[in-house]
């Protein structure tokens, strides 16, 4: 099958190309005038990253560098930035060379922002190896590392050059890995394509076996729909916004639970308490609720959370970077394909919801 090509546009396009064997052309993604690469990878994608270098070194005029770094969110952190700063500063690296990031979210996000911050940008590829990186990590030029306060406080706006989405990476990824991952192209669903819940509802097996014709289908609708917003609205100005769906409390229970837990388990957690509160508030209607927990429970994805959790939770999300002026901001749907914002919500309709997803 041939690959596909969605574009993202504005004042730094780029393309995003999905399909199979696209590896093997990554060099075609590179400016001409670059001469040295730094790839960023974690343990686990060694072997793969290797063979991506020895791929990118059959052009003689490229030097390649590997930069290790630890799984997950371990790696999201400054100490990390700065190795990977060292090594770039100990091989003269200008600003027409460039970085690549090989491997899934937390990998693009740091590759991404040690590009952005290196002589102030150089060129940055995103390879993702998950469902994760394809459909939201890897699209849309957001970049950055946690601190002890928080995920993603300290970062940069940084769009790449390509984002490369090779199916073939998936084939060997374990299925809970996929099905997290898969909680962004659901979100991609409830907020812009519901398409993508139809193809779930009418076989959820079909949907995450990276193999088949809907899965490609579901990846290719929520990176367009990604694409077609970060377009608009590339530094979160306005229309961006809706991409948080599910994500304040999301990514407090990632706080909570010190980043042990899958970012997709998180957000689908996140987005079954929004659809509450988008309940409670008079906007979204019972069904409408009900279809967001059949979905997650086709999938294996979790709705609940523990309930003496809310007071550490409501601390976080105030101190989320998506709360203006210490007001809190939710993207709330007044029906499914129908993002808006919910701001400064009383806090007892805030517990109110939370109770609603408590088990």
């Amino acid at each position: 099958m041939t690959h596909t090509t969605i574009s993202v546009t504005g004042a730094t396009p780029y393309d995003i190309h999905v399909g199979r064997g696209l590896l093997a052309g990554v060099r075609d993604h590179l400016a001409p005038t670059v001469k040295k690469v730094l790839i960023v990878h974690t343990p686990r994608l060694g072997a793969k990253a290797s063979e991506l270098r020895d791929l990118l070194v059959a052009d003689d005029a490229l030097e390649v560098l590997i930069a290790e770094i630890p799984d997950a969110e371990d790696g999201k952190r400054i100490e990390v930035a700065a190795f990977c700063w060292q090594v770039m500063g100990q091989a003269d690296f200008t600003r027409t060379d460039a970085v690549i990031g090989f491997g899934g979210g937390a990998v693009t996000d740091l590759a991404g922002f040690v590009a952005a911050s290196w002589l102030r940008g150089v060129q940055i590829v995103q390879i993702p190896t998950t469902v994760l990186g394809m459909v939201d990590a890897a699209v849309g030029g957001k970049t950055g590392v946690n601190t002890a306060e928080g995920k993603n406080l300290v970062g940069a706006f940084w769009a790449p050059r390509s984002v490369i989405c090779d199916l073939d990476v998936l084939d060997t990824l374990p299925r809970n890995e996929i099905v997290a991952g898969f909680a962004e192209v659901v979100k991609a669903g409830f907020i812009w394509f519901p398409e993508i819940l139809d193809i779930v509802e009418r076989d959820p097996e079909a949907a995450v076996d990276p193999s088949t014709d809907e899965f490609r289908r579901c990846i290719e609708l929520a990176i367009e729909m990604k694409a077609r917003v970060v377009s608009e609205d590339f530094r979160e100005a306005g229309l961006r916004e809706v991409l948080n769906y599910g994500h304040t409390l999301g990514h407090a229970i990632e706080h909570a639970e010190r980043y042990r837990w899958r970012h997709g388990a998180a957000i689908s957690i996140g987005m079954m308490y929004v659809a509450e509160l988008s309940r409670l508030a008079g906007r979204l209607s019972d069904e409408d609720v009900a279809r967001h927990r059949r979905i997650f429970d086709m999938l294996g994805l979790p709705t609940t959370y523990r309930m003496d959790g809310w007071q550490h939770l409501l601390g976080v999300m105030q101190r989320d970077k998506k709360s203006r002026a210490g007001m809190l901001r939710f993207i709330v749907l007044d029906a499914i394909g129908k993002p808006t914002v919910m701001q400064a919500p009383d806090e007892s309709l805030l517990f109110a919801a939370y109770q609603e997803i408590t088990g």
